[in-house]
C-alpha cells in the first residue's frame, strides 16, 4: 500500500526523516515554515539550515508553508517539531483535522505548561485515538543519518501491526527499525534521557571526569526505571492498563547512554555550556536552538509531584535551570547520594 506522508517540522530532525523516507523512494508533503527556505530547497535541493550536506530528489517532496495543506494531503502525519511550539504550530488546524488519519510523533518531549505527552495532547485538542497514535524513539542522531551511519529506531504503537508497516517505510541499509506496544514508556525514557544529558553536560562542564560520568549515567537509568514504575502505579490507579517496561531495550538505555555521550546532543552541550558558567539566557542565544531537556526539567518536576518518584538528580537539575542553584553545590550534594 502506498501512503501519503507528511513532515511537520523543518529541523535536523526533520531533515534526517525526510531523507530516509525520499531514500527509500517515498513522496512526502513537507511542511517548512519559511518560504525562503523552501525556494531554496527547491533551488538547490537541500535545507540551508540544517543537515546541509544532505541533497533531496525534489521530485519526491511537495513543500509548503502551510500546516493544513500538508496535514489534508497526508494518511501518515509525522510531527518533528520542538515539543514548545507544537500548539502554536497545531492549534491553527479545524479539530477534525486528524480525522481518519496515523499520527506519528518524533518529539522526544512533553507539551509545556499541560505537562501532556503528545498523545495526551492530540487526544484531547484533536480527539486522535490511541490506536492512530505511533512514535519515534531511539538512540539516533541527526548528524549521523546524514552520513548514513547505521542507526536503530523504535516505533511505538497500541496496533503492533500498524507499528510494523510505518516501521517499513523507514527499514533500509542504514537505518534498523525496532517495535513495540509501550507508546507511553518510551516517551518518558525519551524525555528523562534529555534531562540526564544536561546533567551529563554539566558534569563535564564542572571537569568531572569518565570515571563519575559512568556513575552518574548508572544512577540517572535507575532514577529513570523508577519514575516509570511510579508512573504505572498512578497510571493503574487512573484506570490505565499496566505495560511492562523492557529499560535495557535502545529506546531506553541506548538512547539514554548515546544521549549523555556523544557530542552530536545539544542537550549534553547545552548541559556543558551551563556547567562552564553560562546563564541559561546565553546558552539559549549561544546555540540558537532547542535543547529538549530544559522544557522537560521543569514538566518532570511538576509531575512528578503528583506521583512522588525518588528523582535527587532530576531535582537538581530542574534546580540548577529554573531556581538558579549553582552547578556546584548542586552536584557536591549529589556526590555523597550516588551508587
Amino acid at each position: 500500500m502506498a501512503y501519503h506522508i507528511g513532515i511537520i517540522g523543518s529541523g535536523s530532525w526533520s531533515t534526517a526523516l525526510a531523507k530516509i523516507l525520499t531514500d527509500n523512494n517515498n513522496h512526502i508533503h513537507w511542511w517548512i515554515r519559511n518560504e525562503e527556505t523552501i525556494r531554496h530547497m527547491q533551488l538547490r535541493h537541500h535545507n540551508k539550515h540544517y543537515l546541509t550536506s544532505v541533497y533531496f530528489d525534489t521530485s519526491l517532496l511537495s513543500l509548503s508553508s502551510r500546516a493544513a495543506d500538508v496535514v489534508a494531503a497526508s494518511d501518515i502525519v509525522i510531527l518533528s517539531v520542538p515539543s514548545a511550539f507544537l500548539p502554536a504550530v497545531l492549534d491553527q488546524l479545524p479539530a477534525d483535522a486528524f480525522a481518519g488519519k496515523k499520527v506519528v510523533s518524533a518529539i522526544k518531549g512533553l507539551v509545556p505548561v499541560t505537562n501532556q505527552l503528545i498523545n495526551d495532547y492530540l487526544a484531547e485538542r484533536f480527539n486522535v485515538s490511541a490506536e492512530n497514535y505511533f512514535t519515534i524513539t531511539g538512540p539516533c542522531h541527526a548528524e549521523e543519518v546524514a552520513n548514513e551511519k547505521l542507526s536503530y529506531l523504535t516505533f511505538s504503537g497500541t496496533d503492533n501491526d500498524e507499528a510494523e508497516a510505518i516501521a517499513a517505510l523507514f527499514n533500509n541499509s542504514y537505518l534498523q527499525t525496532i517495535v513495540n506496544t509501550d507508546v507511553n514508556g518510551v516517551q518518558f525514557a525519551a524525555v528523562l534521557k534529555n534531562i540526564y544529558a544536561m546533567g551529563a553536560g554539566i558534569a563535564h562542564g564542572l571537569e568531572y571526569g569518565d570515571n563519575f560520568l559512568s556513575v552518574f549515567i548508572t544512577n540517572c537509568f535507575r532514577e529513570m526505571q523508577e519514575f516509570l514504575e511510579q508512573y504505572g502505579k498512578y497510571e493503574a490507579g487512573s484506570g490505565r492498563e499496566a505495560v511492562v517496561h523492557n529499560y535495557n531495550a535502545s529506546a531506553y538505555l541506548g538512547d539514554l547512554l548515546v544521549t549523555c555521550y556523544s557530542l552530536h546532543s545539544r542537550n549534553r552541550t547545552f548541559g556543558n555550556m551551563i556547567g562552564k558558567g553560562y546563564s541559561v539566557k546565553a546558552v539559549q542565544l549561544e546555540l540558537n536552538m532547542i535543547a529538549e531537556g530544559y522544557y522537560a526539567s521543569r514538566c518532570i518536576a511538576e509531575i512528578n509531584g503528583r506521583i512522588g518518584a525518588y528523582m535527587p538528580i532530576a531535582q537538581k537539575i530542574f534546580a540548577i535551570l529554573w531556581e538558579q542553584l549553582h552547578p556546584e553545590e548542586a552536584f557536591l550534594e549529589l556526590e555523597k547520594g550516588l551508587i
